[in-house]
């Protein structure tokens, strides 16, 4: 991990800021200011502790907060300029904790840590996931807002078509978890000119399609041969992947009847130390698509789960006190933003064979500490960057980090 001071987070947000339209100077201040603090802030990052350690007072905070700021086109460019280029996007909710009634889209959603529903928010997260690094990029968190006259499912859909333009231009692959193995979410994706990637349940209804030639005989040829028994599978159908000491990866063209359409099935077994395998079913809505890809989309989804957890645990992505739409999504996207910055500065600018784990902890240590020196060099008038100094400031940047 480099370390750096705050100019290269201030040089790198204003190039890409620079490539947005309708963004005038104080605006652009205000945004490098607010996401370089989200980075720095421990504790909650809320209005207060921003107004604290930032130049400003709380109520412009709150004002700023509250327009609006193009998120999705500043994760873009900036994805697009940081990232190795190949990509897929991942969709996957997330609850928020909030308390109280009168914030708009509260209610019950479904948390996945605690493996039950809980009183709160949601957010629909869009990553694009950049296969070649194995890590994600925030792109946009958009707030589940409860309606009766419309389903879940068409919600999240509806999320997608929105913003197609923008997603077809990283990625025409989207990927999600198996709760989105549903038709009327799989229609809506291939709408909007992209391919679903995700997981069957384990007792999905699958039908082999039948390879053989007509018969000449009256009456239709059939079009399916039988269902796919999921433990006992046809071995002459499905082709051989790979099969090694952990996995058995079998893959085939198949109908599914609850997509109503073909698609790339790859069927997994997970060897077991017992003897006793665990099956897993991934597909792909392209049926010409290789299926090591499948797998390896699939898999690198898990990386958009890496967001949240530093977004809860680091960059206040739990706690905003606003109650305005507007507001709350700042502060969402702000949250998750802040780590792609982290991101590109901190890791991706150091060689691939050289890079640990990323660590979100260590850079907001370090970033706490230089915020604290500055304030220390501008009030006793140090000079820190002597030859004398260097090493002193060095330590004092790395002090309460896991590397020191």
């Amino acid at each position: 991990m480099t370390i750096r001071d705050q100019k290269p987070y201030k040089e790198l947000i204003y190039s890409v800021l620079e490539k947005l339209p309708n963004i005038n100077q104080w605006r652009k201040v205000f945004v490098i200011e607010t996401l370089i603090l989200f980075m720095s802030i421990r504790g909650r990052v809320n209005f207060l502790q921003l107004a604290r350690y930032g130049k400003y007072k709380e109520q412009r905070y709150r004002q700023q907060f509250e327009k609006a700021f193009d998120f999705l086109a500043f994760n873009t460019e900036f994805t697009l300029s940081q990232g190795s280029g190949n990509y897929a996007i991942a969709f996957d909710p997330s609850y928020v904790s909030k308390s109280g009634k009168k914030t708009p889209g509260v209610g019950w959603y479904w948390s996945g840590c605690a493996n039950s529903a809980k009183w709160g928010l949601e957010i629909g997260g869009l990553a694009a996931i950049d296969i070649d690094n194995h890590t994600a990029f925030h792109l946009e968190a958009i707030q589940t807002l409860n309606s009766e006259e419309q389903s879940l499912s068409d919600w999240y859909s509806k999320i997608i078509s929105d913003r197609k333009d923008t997603l077809t231009s990283i990625s025409k692959y989207l990927v999600a978890d198996a709760w989105f193995s549903k038709r009327t979410f799989a229609d809506q994706i291939l709408q909007s000119d992209m391919h679903l990637i995700s997981r069957f349940r384990d007792d999905a209804d699958l039908k082999y399609i039948n390879t053989q030639q007509p018969t000449g005989k009256r009456g239709r040829p059939r079009k399916y041969a039988g269902k796919v028994i999921i433990q006992d599978i046809d071995k002459e159908y499905f082709n051989l992947v790979s099969n090694n000491e952990e996995e058995t990866v079998y893959a085939a063209e198949i109908y599914s009847k609850s997509l109503k359409r073909n698609v790339m099935l790859v069927h997994v077994t997970y060897l077991r130390n017992n003897g006793k395998g665990a099956t897993k079913l991934y597909f792909s809505t392209d049926v010409s698509m290789e299926p090591s890809e499948v797998l390896l989309y699939y898999r690198s989804r898990f990386q958009i789960e890496f967001l949240y957890r530093d977004g809860k645990q680091h960059t206040g992505l739990n706690d905003s006190q606003a109650r305005s739409e507007n507001k709350l999504h700042f502060q969402f996207n702000a949250s998750l933003t802040s780590i792609n910055i982290a991101k590109a500065i901190h890791w991706l600018s150091i060689p691939k064979k050289e890079r640990g784990s990323f660590s979100m902890s260590d850079i907001k240590t370090m970033n706490h500490n230089i915020l604290m020196l500055e304030q220390f060099f501008d009030v006793f008038g140090i000079y820190p960057y002597s030859a004398k100094n260097q090493n002193y400031v060095k330590e004092l940047i790395l002090y309460g980090t896991k590397a020191a």
